[in-house]
């Protein structure tokens, strides 16, 4: 999600998204723990997503 999009939402929006995200990167990390993703680079750009909706947050 680039930062041009999460501008758009609004503060519960926000909060919901990255209670979402969140659970999304706990489940990558678990999958990646036990046997190694196709695609390893989701749990970074996960990673970057919610700073991006944690700073969208903090400036609302």
């Amino acid at each position: 999600m680039k930062q041009s999009e999460v501008k758009g939402y609004s503060l519960e929006e926000l909060k919901d998204k990255l209670v979402e995200s969140q659970v999304a990167y706990g489940d990558l990390k678990r999958t990646h723990s036990m046997s190694p993703l196709d695609n390893p680079s989701q749990i970074t750009k996960l990673r970057k997503t919610i700073a991006r909706i944690k700073t969208a947050i903090n400036n609302k």
